[in-house]
């Protein structure tokens, strides 16, 4: 949302549930289970995504991709082109500066055909902000007026929009304890649609099949939140069903909903479980404050990860070490969200969450901006991606050694984040089993008998002999290095037949933890 304010072969299940007179649709969000993770290539152009899953995704066991919103947005030069004019809408056509509708259903054919899934970003809660004038100043050049709520390229107009219904003096969101005004109100400033409306949702609807008619997998719904669940329910049940050239006939959308819910607020996440899954904020920013070891938090305390700590069901949450609104100060999380400007705890962190079976896991694949942090605020939090003169995004170029180049930061391509990804694949749907931890920042867990992984975020080495659960022999590390042939180019780890091995750890080594798991045995 603005900072303003699968599995491909295997149907969702669609549960039918009647509530206070309700039909809801239940979208069951389980892709792939041998592909676990999805990667968000934020602002990346089509073209690019395309490559990414032929060349990197696949190969490498990714479930799939979140791009951003590939609907016509306004152009915005004050400040000039920033990353959150892609969620002030102006149409659904698919013009942006990701490419057009042709590079766009390339990509998802191309992404299709080698098993990497498409969702899309879709942005349903509102078009652009009121104050935003007229003209033909969108991706596609469709006229639009703001002022008086005219979207001629949708259509959309005056009656399609909330303001007569929201009772605040000012049309924003005034108060967030008042899940109302949060439902039926601006959200700084963006022209709330009324999905109330028959034709408003049946125009939406027309949207997301249009998407999925072209192959897209699935939808993360922007700012959720503000809209109400009933309505998104609605929506939902006008959206056909997978495209049949790539997906089993009667597959659902894969549905994820953004909905920041911290406590203590008019809106609950569990409002929306009925829809999809939900995106769990406290989730990051909870394991970012274990790892900076604040307000006395230790990675022992990681133990009882989970309901326990007052997060959503795992089988309601997506979650996410940062996104692109909390790397900017945006959303929720404030500083205890870690991003790549920490690279060591960043690590750490996305590889714990990769090992530990708590939700169906996002990673993010961010560009770097300059940033000017003044006060504890980053005065440049609004800068877009790596971009040309003209506006145009810049590729996604690749260098010798694997990294990206032109401004891309691709934490996804880094090794310890891209071999995580592939032990959460091979130690899906097995049980914690061996915890073991120093009653401080030293920890270890098994994955039954598939995976064991060591964390050593102490001030003093890790030396310690510990069981596994995993077969005997020779393991190789895949955050040190990785299995090449018979040959391991990291740390190897000997298994006796006890199922007991022997880890060190130094206290300042650049990744101070190390995986192993049944596929990286020699």
């Amino acid at each position: 949302m603005p900072p303003i304010g699968r599995d491909n072969k295997k149907g969702l299940l669609l549960l039918l549930l009647a509530a206070f007179g309700l039909c809801w649709m239940h979208y069951k969000s389980d892709p792939k289970p041998v592909r676990t993770s999805i990667v968000h290539l934020f602002e990346w152009r089509w073209t690019d995504v395309a490559d990414e899953c032929e060349r990197y995704l696949a190969p490498n066991g990714f479930a799939g991709v979140q791009v951003s919103p590939p609907n016509e947005n306004l152009v915005i030069m004050t400040p000039w082109r920033p990353w959150w004019e892609r969620y002030q809408p102006i149409s659904y056509k698919l013009c942006s500066r990701s490419g057009n509708e042709n590079e766009f259903r390339d990509m998802v054919t191309r992404c299709n055909n080698v098993g990497i899934n498409i969702f899309v970003d879709a942005v349903i809660n509102h078009m652009c902000g009121s104050g935003a004038g007229s003209g033909h100043r969108g991706t596609c050049e469709s006229y639009f007026n703001a002022g008086v709520r005219y979207f001629p390229a949708v259509p959309y107009f005056t009656f399609d929009f909330n303001d007569r219904i929201c009772k605040t003096p000012s049309g924003d969101i005034e108060n967030y304890s008042d899940p109302i005004q949060v439902r039926n109100c601006r959200l700084s400033g963006l022209v709330d649609l009324a999905q109330s409306r028959e034709d408003v949702r049946s125009k939406i609807a027309g949207y997301m099949n249009h998407l999925i008619d072209l192959g897209v997998a699935g939808f993360r719904i922007d700012a959720s939140k503000h809209i109400w669940p009933k309505d998104i329910n609605a929506i939902l049940s006008k959206v056909n069903n997978l495209n049949t050239r790539w997906f089993t006939k009667g597959s659902r959308p894969f549905i994820y909903q953004e909905v920041i819910d911290l406590g203590g607020e008019g809106v609950q996440s569990s409002e929306y479980f009925r829809n999809g899954r939900v995106t769990e904020f406290r989730y990051g920013m909870q394991l970012g404050t274990v790892l900076h070891k604040w307000n006395g938090e230790k990675m022992a305390n990681l133990k009882s990860l989970g309901e326990n700590w007052s997060l959503m069901p795992s089988d309601k949450a997506i979650v996410f070490v940062d996104n692109h609104d909390n790397q900017r100060g945006h959303g929720a999380g404030g500083a205890s969200i870690l991003t790549f400007w920490n690279p060591r705890l960043y690590k750490m962190a996305v590889g714990f969450m990769l090992a530990h079976p708590y939700g169906f896991t996002r990673i993010i694949s961010s560009y770097r901006w300059p940033r000017d942090i003044q006060h504890g605020k980053d005065l440049n939090d609004w800068v877009g991606p790596p971009s040309n003169s003209d506006g145009t995004i810049k590729p996604v170029t690749i260098n010798p050694d694997g990294s990206c180049g032109n401004g891309w930061v691709c934490e996804h391509r880094w090794t310890q984040i891209r071999n995580m990804v592939i032990f959460r694949n091979v130690v899906h749907r097995q049980p914690i089993t061996n915890w073991w931890d120093n009653n401080n920042n030293q920890i270890a867990f098994g994955r039954e008998a598939k995976g064991f992984i060591v964390f050593n975020n102490d001030d003093r080495n890790l030396s310690i002999s510990l069981p596994t659960g995993l077969p005997a022999g020779i393991y190789c590390d895949v955050i040190s290095g990785q299995k090449e042939g018979n040959l391991c180019t990291g740390i190897q780890i000997h298994i006796a037949a006890s199922g007991v091995g022997d880890f060190q750890i130094n206290s300042q080594a650049e990744d101070p933890f190390i995986a192993i798991h049944v596929e990286a045995k020699l």
